[in-house]
């Protein structure tokens, strides 16, 4: 999601690679059984499981990343998606969060101002799409915002700001009759307090508050161990320590609480015998500030050597455990549709899904 994803599997051999080892299957066909009885599941055996049931945090919401910029898409329509509500509604998904309305030159709808400014007409809106399955389904939808692409290569973020103001504006004009708007998802990451990003992020935040007073939340990464650049073939580097960590977040938190309800940190970044550490920083900084502390379960996995495949079942229950020991607020995924979902690309997503289910006693 951040700058360690952004260089994903340069080449042909990148993607041979990936394809002879993820075992890519169609099973996105919405013809199939599984699309049109999307919930109808083979009964689990959890006879096996020499751990406790249901320990760790539920997962309740997930990001949707239709843009994909580092994942491969799916190209799924109407039928897949509305598939796709079906199984994340099935093991307690509430909120869905598209993670950027547009990236670069890629837009999920036709917003007039990003296409006067170059970017490419989609073939479906995708924004109308995704609000009206949440209107069905009963679920909170919030608005990932305009990502320019400038902060990434320049590391400023006044672009990101002024695109915003037009992006936003339109957006209420055309979609916030929505019955599941329920907030806004500021998309442009931040790990540290460097140079304006605390300012920018409140100014972000305060152009959806004064266009819509509703429920605002970031998902920052941590700059741990894991914190590498996708492309560069480093495993780990020296990671922030938590007491630098500590500081430079209660200093962005005292800068942004008036227009940040919720902070959900990328859980990957750093190594599983860390979690609680940086967790308990995390919630104590949080309620300090009167601010909402989630977790994003990245439901991928950050350390194997091609990026970026379904995540270990055992590592996402641990990271889940974490959360709930930590008493953290609420859990949710990047990402479901590619990672945890049974009509993913990716077979393994599938299972995933089906471990979950066991842990969770889900049927």
């Amino acid at each position: 999601m951040e700058t360690s994803r952004r260089n994903f599997l340069k080449g042909a051999a990148g993607a041979a690679a990936v394809a002879g080892a993820v075992g890519l299957v169609s099973g996105c066909n919405s013809d199939s059984e599984s699309a049109a009885n999307p919930v109808k599941q083979t009964k689990n055996d959890d006879s096996y499981l020499i751990v406790d049931k249901a320990n760790g945090l539920k997962i309740t919401g997930t990001f949707l990343d239709e843009i994909s910029h580092d994942i491969p898409h799916q190209n799924w329509g109407p039928k897949e998606w509305e598939a796709d509500f079906k199984y994340m509604k099935a093991i307690g998904i509430d909120t869905v969060i598209m993670i950027r309305c547009g990236y670069r030159k890629f837009v999920t709808w036709p917003c007039e101002y990003l296409l006067k400014k170059g970017c490419y007409m989609p073939s479906m809106d995708t924004l109308e799409l995704f609000m009206s399955l949440a209107d069905k389904y009963d679920m909170k939808f919030y608005l990932g915002l305009y990502d320019s692409g400038v902060y990434w290569d320049t590391n400023n973020m006044d672009n990101e700001v002024e695109c915003n103001k037009y992006v936003v504006d339109e957006f209420m004009k055309k979609y916030s009759h929505h019955k599941s708007f329920y907030g806004w998802y500021i998309s442009t990451e931040i790990s540290r307090n460097n140079r304006g990003c605390a300012q920018a992020i409140h100014d972000l935040g305060k152009i959806c508050k004064d266009h819509a007073n509703k429920p605002t939340f970031i998902s920052p990464w941590i700059d741990g161990k894991k914190a590498v650049d996708a492309g560069s073939g480093q495993a780990t580097k020296q990671g922030v320590t938590v007491s630098q960590h500590e500081k430079e977040w209660d200093e962005i938190f005292s800068g942004i609480k008036d227009v940040v309800d919720a902070c959900a940190f990328q859980d990957g970044h750093i190594d599983y015998d860390e979690l609680d550490t940086f967790f308990t920083v995390n919630k104590k900084l949080a309620d300090k500030y009167g601010i909402e502390c989630w977790t994003n379960a990245e439901s991928f996995d950050r350390d194997m050597p091609i990026d970026f495949l379904p995540l270990k079942f055992d590592k996402l229950r641990m990271k889940l455990e974490a959360a709930k020991r930590c008493n953290y607020d609420k859990a949710i995924t990047f990402e479901f549709s590619h990672f945890m979902s049974p009509q993913s690309a990716y077979q393994q997503a599938g299972h995933l899904y089906n471990r979950y289910r066991d842990y969770f006693g889900i049927n």
